[in-house]
């Protein structure tokens, strides 16, 4: 990979830090391991022109600017508590550029519902080493790293898992946001005859396969979008031209980019 498309996947870097745990400070960059492959669609007037999200006062009959705009929790009905920017920030963890590692737990333990968006670590080049052996340890004792990390103003729980001598992280939901099956009213469970049993089993052994084949995840809806886009494209059907400039984004997501860097980093250790 040129040095140029790795200084440049680098920097899109969501977050940069060191792993500490005992003596250990390992410095690692954080990069998002999700994106969204969902084809993106504007709302438009009729005329073809972009429309934009605003807050409307219903009392006033008006459109609000920003600064006319507050914080409040509702306590009870139409009676709020109004919370300050100020206020906010006061709550906010002090910052940090660390991991703590506090502490390794089975993997098996962990719920899969708790993840709630992942991210991989990759590490300095001066760190390989350091990083290829707490992966591959952990890998090997099957465990997970339970650590905290301050992003973007508020402490996260993560799990740090190690596969195939590479770390993630996995950020993870607080036990009172999970719903249990008794909230959503599932009744209680029968007990089912040998003959039942058998017959599930044999229509779970027929539809089994060997292994999950990454075909099996390919996002069928937005291709056939794409596909239809693409033929209206090519017909010069309900195209619509603006003269509005669209703001420039940056893509922080870029998964291929950060695999190469991944494989030049742990190639030489």
């Amino acid at each position: 990979m040129a040095e140029d498309e790795q200084h440049q996947a680098e920097r899109r870097a969501f977050w940069s830090g060191t792993i500490a745990f005992g003596l250990v400070s390992l410095p690692v960059h954080l990069f998002t391991a999700n994106r969204s492959n969902r084809t993106p669609l504007r709302m438009l007037t009729k005329e073809g022109t972009p429309l934009r999200r605003r807050y409307f006062c219903s009392k006033e009959e008006k459109i609000l600017d920003r600064d006319e705009l507050i914080r409040g929790f509702e306590v009870e009905p139409k009676k709020f508590i109004e919370i300050s920017d100020d206020e906010l920030t006061a709550l906010q963890p002090e910052k940090s550029r660390e991991i703590d590692l506090r502490r390794f737990v089975p993997l098996a333990q962990l719920d899969p519902a708790l993840y709630e968006r992942g991210y991989f670590l990759v590490p300095e080049e001066g760190a390989v080493k350091a990083y290829r052996l707490l992966a591959h340890t952990m890998e090997e004792a099957n465990r997970a790293g339970i650590a905290t990390v301050v992003m973007r103003g508020k402490e996260y729980l993560i799990a740090i898992i190690a596969k195939g001598d590479i770390l993630r992280a996995e950020t993870l939901r607080f036990v009172d946001e999970l719903r249990q099956p008794q909230d959503i009213g599932l009744p209680e469970l029968e007990e089912a005859s040998k003959n039942e049993v058998k017959k599930f089993a044999a229509a779970i052994k027929k539809l089994s396969r060997k292994s999950w084949k990454k075909t099996d995840q390919d996002d069928r809806a937005s291709a056939e979008l794409m596909a239809l886009i693409e033929r209206k494209l090519e017909a010069g059907d309900d195209i619509i031209d603006i003269d509005e400039a669209e703001p420039e984004t940056e893509d922080e997501d870029n998964v291929i980019d950060l695999m190469a860097v991944l494989k030049q980093r742990l190639k030489g250790d």
